[in-house]
């Protein structure tokens, strides 16, 4: 379990321009950076901010105590190798062992001990006092009491839970994105949901873990599933040979090199061999991939095309550059690099803009595009707020495009955009799993209304002009499976939809598209995208197989089984959050 994930939001003082802000922004929010890369001079004003904090207050070694933090405590004794993070708001008692972080935005108050090695995620809060609610006197005037928080060792908070007053959370426990504890968790307790509940042990061997829920599985259990891995792994290197001009990738023999082609050979050698494409060294693939980036706009055009024009907010509305905004940033990400450039439209425009930009979205006839648009935006925002030169957002932005999307969102679909007579709901699914990918995915935001989205999407799956015998492409399948593990997610706090609203018909529609997908695979040449002219077609190549490979992890993991494969998607599909935790 890696922590050190980039936060999702950067603070900006509204005097000055986002050029020139300082280190501090960086070091704020990424803290784990601090001890490798600091000068002389920012560690003197690490040392001056930590005399600085108020009351009875002890700081360890190679700790790092955020400059845009409040911390205000009564007592504060942080152990060797801790930090908290920007925007953390930390009163009372705290106490904590070695190699702990609170991360951005999380709130301490009370009395609360951590443990050695807790890990407590953004925007979690930890609340150790409470309120009287006796009838007799209005609620600012009731008394206070507290009881205390303690958590023990080797422990994960994820982001947005809440821990309430009096509760322990015992050693080596993990607490799912979102839960509400109410109550004392034991040791090697999984807890998730709200109220918090047992998921499972965590010592569970993973065996027994498939064993378990591999009953009923049919042809895509756990065997068939490890089986499949090892044949794609055993596969990989001469598939992407196969792909290889001897300087450029292409997707499949036969077709123009392209941008999209490196990236997907790179995701495709992080699943299944950890490591880059043969054919290039590191550097290499990453110096390729970075020297395509525009310097003027951060965007990166098709191989020997010119960017599209930008729109009067200095972002562009169409073409591949869009996508690669995705695929190339994940690729360098996977690759340990980044962006040479931020994205300078998305990082100049203003809330007010991109508010504009979002009500001129095709939504009623073009809802796929219009969350394609969004996808890149956010995504964009996202490598933004990580790029180490500050470039970051205009304050308000990220805050004006989630308000946007809640206030606009269908409460009876929970999705945006508008079905047609035409293609049904194919538009308003797609585009939702774009803008959700982007958006409410990548920055761990939960997304509204998650009932009625599984309603909907089950629904559209039932539709046979995409999901009958032979119709069944890779865009269709992940876009309906990723709502649906987003959503089961988030509804049933535990991973996956065992238990959680609609779960049998998910589960069914997850293993009869999971069986299927196994089948497709073609020994030395991997999945095609799918029938007809979509996409790149039905001859097996570079793209296929990439979404394929991700489709098959998310439909495993909606049965529990994705344990089995030995792989996780990291990069453009990836199924956690790509910030904040």
């Amino acid at each position: 379990m890696d922590h050190r994930q980039p936060p999702s939001e950067q603070p900006f003082d509204d005097t000055r321009h986002p050029d020139h802000l300082g280190p501090s922004v960086r070091f704020d929010h990424c803290p784990w950076l601090f001890e490798k890369e600091a000068t002389e001079e920012q560690r003197a004003s690490q040392r001056a901010r930590q005399r600085s904090l108020d009351g009875d207050s002890e700081v360890g070694e190679r700790c790092y105590v955020a400059e845009s933090a409040a911390v205000l405590p009564d007592v504060l004794r942080l152990g060797d190798d801790s930090y908290i993070a920007a925007h953390a708001y930390v009163t009372g008692t705290l106490t904590t062992g070695t190699d702990c972080t609170l991360n951005p935005f999380t709130v301490v108050r009370g009395t609360v001990s951590l443990g050695t090695g807790v890990r407590v995620g953004a925007h979690t809060s930890l609340l150790a006092f409470n309120h009287s609610t006796a009838p007799d006197r209005p609620i600012h005037l009731q008394p206070q009491s507290s009881r205390g928080i303690t958590v023990g060792d080797d422990v994960w908070i994820g982001s947005h839970v809440v821990v309430v007053d009096g509760v322990t959370i015992g050693d080596h426990c993990v607490i799912g994105a979102g839960a509400v504890v109410t109550k004392d968790v034991p040791a090697w307790t999984v807890a998730a949901g709200n109220p918090a509940r047992r998921i499972r042990d965590r010592r569970e061997p993973a065996s027994r873990k498939r064993e378990t829920l591999g009953k009923g599985a049919g042809t895509a259990g756990p065997d068939a599933l490890a089986r499949f891995a090892d044949t794609a792994r055993a596969q990989a290197a001469d598939l992407l040979a196969r792909c290889w001009t001897g300087d450029r990738y292409t997707d499949r023999p036969g077709a123009a090199p392209s941008v999209r082609a490196h990236c997907d050979a790179v995701e495709i050698a992080d699943l299944l061999l950890s490591t880059a494409p043969g054919q290039l060294d590191r550097a290499e693939h990453i110096e390729r991939l970075a020297s395509l980036q525009d310097r003027e706009s951060g965007l990166t055009p098709e191989l020997g095309e010119r960017l599209p024009p930008m729109d009067a907010d200095g972002f562009t509305g169409e073409g591949p550059a869009l996508y690669h905004v995705l695929s190339v940033g994940y690729a360098l990400d996977l690759l340990g690099a980044a962006f040479p450039q931020p994205v300078r439209g998305v990082g100049f425009m203003t809330a007010d803009q991109l508010v504009a930009r979002l009500e001129r979205l095709p939504w009623r006839d073009g809802a796929w595009a219009a969350g394609a648009w969004i996808d890149s935006w956010a995504t964009a925002a996202h490598w933004n707020l990580r790029h180490p030169d500050g470039a970051g957002l205009v304050p308000g932005t990220l805050e004006a495009l989630f308000g946007w999307l809640l206030t606009r969102a269908d409460p009876w679909t929970g999705m945006w955009g508008t079905p047609s007579a035409d293609v049904g709901r194919l538009q308003v699914v797609n585009g939702y799993y774009r803008l959700t990918r982007g958006s409410f995915a990548q920055f761990g935001v939960p997304v509204p209304h998650p009932e009625r989205v599984v309603d909907a999407v089950l629904d559209h799956a039932r539709d046979t002009r995409y999901f009958g015998a032979g119709r069944e492409n890779a865009c269709n399948v992940l876009d309906v499976a990723h709502p649906l593990w987003l959503c089961a997610r988030q509804l049933s706090f535990g991973g996956g939809s065992d238990g959680g609203y609609r779960s049998a018909e998910i589960r069914g529609w997850a293993e009869q598209r999971l069986t299927a997908a196994l089948s497709r695979w073609q020994d030395g040449r991997g999945f095609g995208f799918g029938p007809g002219t979509a996409g790149p077609g039905p001859e097996p190549g570079l793209q296929g197989t990439e979404m394929w490979l991700a489709i098959v992890w998310l439909l495993a993991d909606l049965l529990g089984h994705s344990d089995a494969l030995g792989y996780r998607p990291r990069g453009v599909h990836r199924p956690e959050p790509a910030v904040g935790t």
